[in-house]
């Protein structure tokens, strides 16, 4: 009898999920909002169903009796996966009531702290009375951020020293933007690190977690916190790794994942490496689709979906190489008239991919959360320094021209990657 896979979102981070389980032989139901989704071609059963709506989501399960239901790349439905599945009398990988710490960030923080995982100091606030007072606790100088969303949507810098007497104009304007992205109207004031950023992805096996890979994240500035590249595998210190691995590996326990991939991200402070969110799930932005098989040779999408069915996987480095992602993004508002990417930049040794999200004549913002950048460079070498230096080599070749009213042309390609 042939086996039915209900896969929960079908965008385009979810399409190698999706085409691993109809290479195993799976029926596929996919669920997804956007009836336009990329994914939807590739289904077998097609549900223009939010990912979000566990309700609706468990009554078509329960209409076409999927073997196992499972997400790949998005932390909401994490929740409706691990509520469906438990409500089918399905072996969670993640519990329901863990998912909710793995998904929500007030309550991945009470379980962190619970376990002695190191964490930044933080407060929930339900209201702007509770913001003001988390915010004064921490002297105005702190991260706000939704309780649950993700690709840097809603996460802001409150500067308190940048304010000019506007104190609670300011505060009011930043709680309301936070608050704006929030879907349960939660939003968490935190202390503000500093230091190298990494990710961590993982896979764990009936309770034990392996690390395939550590990925060197790179940041656009305060007040926003944008990812504007990775890079694998990390250049920190051997010895800072080892500190870095620890933290995540207890992080992961601490949420009570038991089959299945995770994403942990970590800054690496004065006090040592603090965790900033863990996703029982894999890393987006490229990270886990196509950056750990170019550095590692793991295929961590298809072992997350063979788990999720019941078999092994194989999760063994095969190498050790360089890969990267970075991406194009626009310093400011305006109309794009044209995105050249001439062929020299695709042609250049190690470019693996270059992708566009924007067309001519759409609008774009400066870069405050994953949905204003306009594209992707990924590339790969021997070393995660030549990949980097490609990547920048191709965004150097890469032209802006902006509408009626822009600045122009513009060289998008100048700004160094930081630490």
């Amino acid at each position: 009898m042939e086996k039915t896979m209900m896969i929960l979102g079908a965008s385009a981070l979810q399409v190698p999920a999706i085409k691993k389980a109809k290479e195993m032989g799976y029926r596929t139901i996919l669920v997804d909002y956007d009836e336009n989704a990329v994914g939807f071609p590739l289904a077998d059963v097609k549900l223009v169903v939010s990912t979000l709506d566990q309700e609706e989501v468990y009554r078509q399960a329960l209409l076409y009796q999927p073997d196992v239901v499972i997400t790949s790349t998005s932390d909401g439905p994490v929740r409706t996966a691990a509520y469906v599945n438990e409500k089918l009398g399905k072996r969670p990988d993640l519990s329901y009531e863990d998912s909710l710490c793995a998904t929500i960030k007030s309550r991945m923080r009470d379980r962190l702290r619970e376990k002695g995982v190191p964490i930044p100091e933080y407060y929930a606030a339900a209201d702007f009375e509770e913001f003001k007072r988390a915010a004064e606790r921490l002297d105005g100088y702190c991260i706000v951020k939704p309780a649950d969303n993700a690709g840097s949507r809603g996460v802001v810098l409150l500067d308190g020293r940048k304010e000019n007497g506007r104190q609670e104009e300011v505060w009011e304007e930043i709680y309301t933007y936070s608050r704006s992205h929030s879907r349960n109207g939660m939003v968490m004031v935190e202390e503000f690190m500093t230091g190298a950023e990494v990710s961590v992805e993982a896979v764990t096996v009936e309770g034990k977690t392996q690390i395939i890979a550590v990925t060197d994240k790179y940041i656009t500035p305060p007040p926003y916190f944008v990812e504007l590249a990775h890079c694998e595998p990390s250049r920190l210190p051997d010895e800072v790794q080892e500190r870095i691995k620890e933290v995540a590996l207890r992080a992961v326990a601490a949420i009570g994942l038991e089959n299945g991939p995770s994403h942990t991200e970590i800054k690496v402070t004065q006090e040592g490496p603090k965790v900033v969110e863990l996703a029982a799930r894999l890393g987006g932005d490229f990270i886990t689709s196509r950056l750990v098989p170019l550095s590692t040779g793991v295929d961590m999408v298809g072992a997350s979906v063979e788990l999720a069915a019941g078999l092994e996987a194989d999760i063994s480095p095969k190498w050790r190489k360089g890969a990267a992602v970075q991406f194009l993004h626009a310093e400011r508002a305006g109309v794009l008239g044209t995105v050249f990417v001439p062929e020299e930049a695709r042609r250049l040794k190690g470019v693996e991919e270059i992708v566009l999200y924007k067309d001519a004549g759409d609008e774009v913002h400066d870069t405050r959360s994953s949905n204003d950048r306009l594209g992707h460079v990924i590339t790969a070498a021997d070393t995660p320094e030549e990949a980097m230096e490609i990547g920048k080599r191709a965004l150097e070749l890469i032209r802006i021209e902006w509408s009626a009213g822009g600045t122009g042309p513009k060289d998008i390609g100048k700004e160094p990657f930081k630490r």
